[in-house]
C-alpha cells in the first residue's frame, strides 16, 4: 500500500499544477480578450481614423493599462453604439486641437497619479508648453501650430528610447521637419524652411546617425522640447557652452565678447552658423579663401595680421607633427624600436587639439602657450627618427662591412685548400 500511494502521489501533484497552469492561462486570455468595440470597429475603417490592434498594442499608454476610454471616454464594453458612446458613458468624441495639451497635461501634470507609472517621468510638460511658441500661438487662436500629438503620435505612442519612436533622438529633427520643412505651412509665419537640409549635413548630423552618438545635438538640444523656444541673440552662446565649455570661456574673455555685443552679434553663429554646423578645419582661421576672419577684418587690421599669425602657428604645429609622424613610420618599417617616441607624439597631437580651442581666445600669447610644448615635443620625436635611420644606416653598414669580411674569409679558406690538395 505504501509503494501504491508513493506512486500516486507524483500523478496528482502533477494534476494539480497543470491546473494551476491552466488557471493562470485562462485567466491571462480573458485579461487579453477584454472586450473593446472601439478596436473592434477603428480596426476596420481607413488610416484617417483606423486603428489596429496590432498598432494600439504598442502603444505606451495601452501597456501601461489605459484604453480608448481614457481620453475619448463612453463605453467601451458595449456593441450598442449609441450606448458606447452615450453622453452618459462619458463619452468626449473626437478631442478638439485646442484640448490636447491639456487632456494629456491631466494625466501628464498630475505627480500621484504619473508616480504609478513612471515615477522617472517629468510633471511639468504642460506648464513649459504653455511658455513656448507653440503654446503661446495656440493660446492666441493658432492651432495649426505644434500639439503633443504632433511630436508623439496618437495610437502608437512609443517611449522616447524606443528607437521606433518619432521623439528617440534619431528621429527628433524629421519630426520638427513634418512642419518646418513644409513652406506652405511655415509661409504664414515668414520662418525658413532650410533648417532640416542645413542640420542634415551638418557635423551634429553626422555624429547623431553615422557614429551613432546620442548625445549629440539635435533639435530639442538647443530650441528645447515641451518649452521650445528659439534662443535669442543674447543667449545662443550660452546654448552652444551647454557642450562647448572652454570654447565658450576662451570666447569670453576675448576682444571679440564685446565687439560682438556692440554689433549685435551672436557669437558662436557668427563664425560656426547655427543648423548647417560644418566641421571646423584650420581654413577657417587666417586670411585664406575660407577663412572667416575675413568676412569682419581686412588687410591691414589689427584683427587681420593676428588671424594670420595663429594660421600660421598652427600650420607650423600641424606640419612638424606631420614630418615627426612620418620620420617615426619610416624608421619603424624599417625594424627600429620607436615606440616611446610615437607614444610622445600623441601629446603633440594633443597640444594641437588643444591650441584649435584656444583660438577662441583670439591672443596670439594664450596660443603660444599650447603650441610651443607641441612643437618641442614634436621636434623631439623626429630628432628621435632621424637617430633610428642614422643608427639603421650604421647597422647596415656594419653588417655589409661583416658580409664582406665573412666572404673574403671564405674565399681564402677555399683557396687555402686547393693549394693544400695540390
Amino acid at each position: 500500500m505504501a509503494i501504491l500511494r508513493n506512486s500516486v502521489r507524483p500523478t496528482e501533484a502533477s494534476l494539480w499544477l497543470m491546473l494551476a497552469v491552466l488557471m493562470v492561462l485562462f485567466a491571462g486570455l480573458a485579461h487579453g480578450q477584454t472586450k473593446n468595440s472601439c478596436l473592434a470597429c477603428h480596426s476596420t475603417l481607413p488610416d484617417k481614423n483606423g486603428v489596429t490592434e496590432e498598432q494600439f498594442s504598442q502603444d505606451i499608454h495601452s501597456q501601461k493599462g489605459l484604453t480608448c476610454t481614457s481620453c475619448h471616454g463612453g463605453d467601451a464594453s458595449s456593441d450598442d453604439a449609441d450606448q458606447a458612446m452615450s453622453r452618459k458613458a462619458g463619452w468626449k468624441g473626437k478631442v478638439d486641437r485646442k484640448q490636447i495639451p491639456q487632456l494629456c497635461g491631466s494625466c501628464h501634470s498630475d505627480p500621484a497619479y504619473m508616480r504609478q507609472h513612471n515615477p522617472s517621468l517629468r510633471t511639468d510638460q504642460y506648464s513649459q508648453y504653455l511658455t513656448s511658441v507653440h503654446g503661446k500661438r495656440l493660446a492666441a487662436g493658432d492651432t495649426k501650430v505644434a500639439v503633443c500629438t504632433d511630436c508623439h503620435s496618437v495610437h502608437d505612442l512609443r517611449a522616447p528610447s524606443d528607437p521606433r519612436s518619432t521623439v528617440n533622438p534619431v528621429n527628433v529633427a524629421t519630426t520638427c521637419s513634418r512642419c518646418h520643412a513644409d513652406a506652405g505651412l511655415m509661409a504664414a509665419y515668414k520662418i525658413p524652411t532650410n533648417q532640416f537640409a542645413e542640420y542634415s549635413k551638418s557635423v551634429h548630423r553626422d555624429a547623431l546617425m553615422v557614429r551613432g552618438d546620442l548625445s549629440a545635438p539635435t533639435c530639442t538640444t538647443c530650441h528645447g522640447n515641451h518649452g521650445a523656444t528659439p534662443p535669442g541673440i543674447a543667449s545662443v552662446a550660452n546654448v552652444c557652452s551647454t557642450c562647448h565649455v572652454f570654447q565658450a570661456q576662451l570666447f569670453d574673455s576675448s576682444p571679440h565678447k564685446k565687439a560682438f555685443e556692440l554689433a549685435g552679434l551672436p557669437g558662436c553663429v557668427t563664425c560656426h552658423s547655427n543648423h548647417g554646423i560644418v566641421r571646423p578645419s584650420d581654413e577657417f582661421i587666417g586670411t585664406g579663401d575660407k577663412s572667416v576672419c575675413t568676412q569682419c577684418h581686412t588687410s591691414g587690421d589689427a584683427g587681420y595680421a593676428t588671424a594670420a599669425k595663429m594660421k600660421e602657428r598652427l600650420e607650423q604645429l600641424a606640419t612638424s607633427i606631420a614630418n615627426a609622424d612620418q620620420i617615426l613610420g619610416k624608421a619603424e618599417r624599417s625594424g627600429m624600436e620607436v615606440s616611446q617616441a610615437k607614444l610622445d607624439l600623441t601629446q603633440a597631437r594633443d597640444t594641437l587639439t588643444k591650441a584649435r580651442v584656444s583660438i577662441h581666445s583670439f591672443n596670439v600669447q594664450h596660443l603660444e602657450a599650447d603650441i610651443k610644448p607641441g612643437l618641442d615635443t614634436a621636434g623631439k620625436d623626429y630628432q628621435a627618427g632621424q637617430k633610428a635611420l642614422a643608427d639603421r644606416n650604421y647597422r647596415r653598414i656594419g653588417l655589409a662591412i661583416s658580409l664582406i669580411a665573412i666572404g673574403l674569409v671564405l674565399v681564402g679558406l677555399r683557396l687555402y685548400i686547393r693549394q693544400v690538395e695540390g
